[in-house]
């Protein structure tokens, strides 16, 4: 059985749900892409993050940062929850969406659940380290208490060849 998630076919989520267009999507995409580049620039693994809150407006954004802090727990997903968790004065994001250029991990997943994300919207599977739909599927794992909607593949290509790119330059 496939457990991976569906790709997004361009339906609109439900009013107060989530980004509702494909047109939407890619947009806040664009944005997190921009968060990655500068992360790339720093020297860091080029992975960007958005956080939206229930009106679909911006309240966080960053890159990884486990280089320029010294800490291998700053992935871009950590970063942005931090921050909007701060600017709530709370660490329930509910109705909350998340948009990352690449799957996220299995400790960004567990804080992302922990966090009470409804929807995480993410460019890239990442086939070696992915919790949401590729190595593990926590979002709909039925053992957990709290499950999340996911939407890949929005500017997959261009997310898969900013990583490849990445590495690449590295080798």
């Amino acid at each position: 059985m496939d457990t991976k998630p569906l790709p997004f076919t361009g339906r609109m989520l439900p009013r107060g749900q989530g980004i509702g267009h494909v047109q939407d999507l890619i947009s806040l995409m664009r944005e997190a892409i921009g968060e990655a580049e500068k992360g790339w620039l720093a020297g860091e693994v080029p992975v960007g993050a958005i956080l939206l809150d229930r009106s679909n407006g911006i309240i966080a954004r960053g890159h990884n940062r486990c280089i320029l802090d010294a800490d291998p727990t700053a992935h871009a997903e950590i970063v942005v929850i931090r921050q909007a968790a701060r600017i709530y004065g709370n660490y329930r994001l509910t109705r909350a969406t998340l948009v990352v250029t690449v799957e996220p991990c299995i400790m960004c997943m567990g804080a992302i659940m922990n966090a009470r994300i409804d929807t995480l919207v993410f460019g890239t599977f990442d086939e070696k380290s992915g919790a949401a739909g590729s190595l593990f599927n926590l979002a709909q794992d039925r053992r957990l208490n709290h499950r999340l909607k996911v939407i890949h593949g929005i500017l997959e290509e261009r997310c898969r060849g900013m990583m490849q790119a990445f590495f690449t330059e590295r080798r």
